[in-house]
């Protein structure tokens, strides 16, 4: 009793150990029976490319127990299983793979265009900045030397106003000395007008007395 309960264990743990995970061959499809032998009943008919875990095999008959991914288990001939997969489901990924490389170089070679686009257009910018920051440098070192001027110009101005207010108390002094000159002609022709006046009246005072002496003078002889 207890050797069968150990090759009972032993076989289930040989079966544990060999499950591993196989593929339909080449084939179009391979049957998949009920049990060891074409005698058995056909459960599925297994497409190439399928894949099966394999839960034992036996050598003598050259079966093999799997199982489907939907969970049904049978007996297939194991020379029609390989541990790839099948070179037509191979060649559809590869295909597959390839028409996904060739879409994303078509989508890099477009993005290197439009990279190079931008290259160019900020090629042109940098140039473009580059003038305008020339530009802007020759425009910088003319408001230096106008400030420059400007400065001079403003230190002038100041000077040129320190004049005229030194020009303007010396008009101002002349204008008070013309004042004072015009009053003082003023007066002075006041009196020689008042002068004359007088020498005017002693004149008419004194004529009139030196013909009258002359007449007494003449009704004397």
């Amino acid at each position: 009793m207890k050797i069968l309960l150990g090759f009972v264990l032993l076989v289930l743990v040989n079966g544990l150990a060999a499950a591993e995970t196989r593929y339909v061959s080449d084939r179009l499809e391979i049957q998949m029976r009920t049990g060891k032998g074409n005698q058995y009943r056909i459960l599925r008919m297994l497409p190439s490319g399928t894949p099966l875990e394999v839960l034992e095999t036996d050598q003598e008959n050259g079966y093999s127990r799997v199982r489907t991914p939907s969970g049904v288990e049978g007996w297939v001939l194991s020379r029609y299983l390989m541990k790839g997969r099948a070179a037509r489901d191979r060649l559809a990924d590869a295909e597959k793979k390839l028409a996904q490389l060739e879409l994303e170089n078509r989508k890099l070679k477009a993005e290197l265009a439009d990279l190079r686009k931008a290259k160019g257009g900020l090629d042109q910018a940098r140039s473009q900045l580059s003038r305008e920051n020339r530009k802007l440098s020759q425009q910088l070192e003319e408001i230096k030397r106008t400030a420059s001027s400007a400065l001079a110009i403003d230190a002038e101005n100041k000077e040129l106003k320190s004049r005229i207010v030194a020009y303007e108390r010396q008009l101002q002094t002349l204008q008070q000395e013309n004042d004072s000159l015009k009053d003082r002609t003023a007066r002075d022709w006041f009196m020689v007008g008042a002068g004359v006046v007088l020498l005017g009246i002693l004149i008419g005072l004194i004529i009139p007395r030196i013909r009258w002496r002359r007449k007494s003078s003449w009704d004397t002889l």
